[in-house]
């Protein structure tokens, strides 16, 4: 046999090795050996075998750590999956109706207006002269009569012009009798007096007699200024608004009192002028007065027979029955009633498509929504009277916003 081949020796190094020593009766173990002290030996050396290097430890392994957010992490990435199949986004929705199977009923069309308690009669006091008020006689809620003194204007020059044209017609009124003397006188002398001075005599009588009427004239026109100083009632009625106190200058344009009569009052409204010529004479009317929950019945008394052009609006009036016992400017609700119909088709407002051009509206078809065109009558209420387009049994949208013709659409419901 051969033997095995002898490496070179190694480097002289003064650190020590471990190098392995057979043994037969133990196991295999390292001893050190100094590399110098066997250079110097004399000895045969032992034979030589290769150093073994020590094996690397091996690395620990690192401690598991414990992360919570990982299990939120993935507990919420199921969730989310899960609720992707749920939903399933990208398959289209079916939006959800709400439909009304159309049968005829009783339908009323009425025209729901803000009007206000007002009165038939109405008067306007003002003063038509200028001078300051001494006094006021009637206040706000005081019932007049026709004549009756309300107020009194300061009349100290009017009085003067009416004393001096009466002593102007009394002057006037003693030349008409001096005239009237010397005409009776020379008429008695006869022959004695010429005709021309008869004639001049008659002529002075008839001055005299112009003269005494024109200053009666003027007599009369002071008293008439004179009378106006002082303010009378022009009709029966209640003092609605008083203008003035004593003390005030008072004008041409200012108003001293409104008076009214009460006896009476009505509801005045305004319609626009779209519906004015639904409005007619007789129509039925529910009244309801501001802050009371009870209705009182009335009928239109009054059209305007002209639109009014600055407001584009029709003055109506409603005459409540029983009467009204509510005071001037009160609001009410009035409800017009224009139209009855004992069996009529209807439609909510909101089944007309907003899209179309005509009236049109979405009935149901199994599951698919289908257009209908309709005709309606336009009127300003949540339900509109259909003329044509539907029939009793048909099953309407009741609401076609956002939906189109042929679109598959689920009952709310089922």
């Amino acid at each position: 046999m051969t033997p095995p081949e002898t490496p070179p020796d190694p480097p002289t190094t003064s650190a020590p090795v471990s190098v392995p020593v057979s043994d037969p009766t133990s196991a295999t173990t390292t001893a050190p050996v100094s590399a110098s002290a066997e250079a110097g030996s004399g000895s045969a050396p032992p034979p030589k075998v290769p150093a073994l290097r020590p094996a690397a430890p091996s690395p620990a392994p690192a401690p598991r750590r414990n992360h919570p957010w990982l299990w939120a992490l993935g507990a919420a990435l199921v969730l989310a999956a899960g609720g992707l199949l749920w939903w399933q986004p990208w398959t289209p929705a079916v939006p959800l109706v709400t439909v009304e199977t159309v049968a005829p009923a009783a339908l009323t069309r009425v025209l729901a207006v803000n009007g206000r308690v007002a009165v038939l009669h109405r008067v306007e006091v003002r003063a038509t002269v200028s001078g300051t008020v001494l006094t006021v006689l009637k206040d706000e809620g005081d019932r007049v009569v026709p004549g009756e003194v309300i107020a009194r204007i300061d009349a100290t020059g009017s009085q003067a012009a009416v004393r001096q044209a009466l002593a102007a017609l009394d002057a006037g009124t003693v030349a008409q009798a001096q005239a009237a003397a010397d005409v009776d006188r020379l008429r008695a002398l006869g022959g004695n007096v010429t005709r021309n001075a008869l004639e001049d005599a008659t002529r002075n009588l008839q001055s005299a007699g112009q003269e005494v009427g024109r200053l009666t004239a003027l007599l009369d026109q002071a008293q008439i200024q004179l009378d106006r100083y002082t303010i009378t009632a022009p009709i029966a009625g209640t003092v609605l608004i008083r203008g003035v106190e004593p003390g005030q200058t008072a004008d041409g344009t200012t108003v001293l009192f409104t008076l009214a009569d009460l006896v009476a009052p009505v509801v005045e409204t305004e319609v626009d002028e779209a519906y004015a010529a639904q409005i007619a004479l007789g129509q039925d009317a529910v009244l309801q007065l501001v802050g009371e929950t009870t209705t009182q019945a009335g009928r239109v008394s009054f059209v305007a027979p002209r639109v009014n052009a600055g407001t584009g609006a029709l003055v109506v009036r409603i005459r409540p029955d029983p009467p009204l016992t509510a005071p001037v400017g009160l609001t009410v609700t009035a409800n017009i009633v224009v139209d009855r119909q004992d069996a009529a088709l209807s439609a909510p407002r909101a089944a007309l498509m907003a899209d179309s051009e005509t009236p049109a509206v979405l009935v149901l078809d199994g599951t698919i929504a289908r257009r209908r065109d309709v005709t309606v009558i336009d009127w300003p209420a949540a339900r509109l009277i259909v003329t044509s387009g539907l029939v009793a049994g048909d099953v309407l949208i009741a609401d076609a916003t956002g939906l189109s013709d042929g679109q598959t659409v689920r009952v709310a419901g089922n």
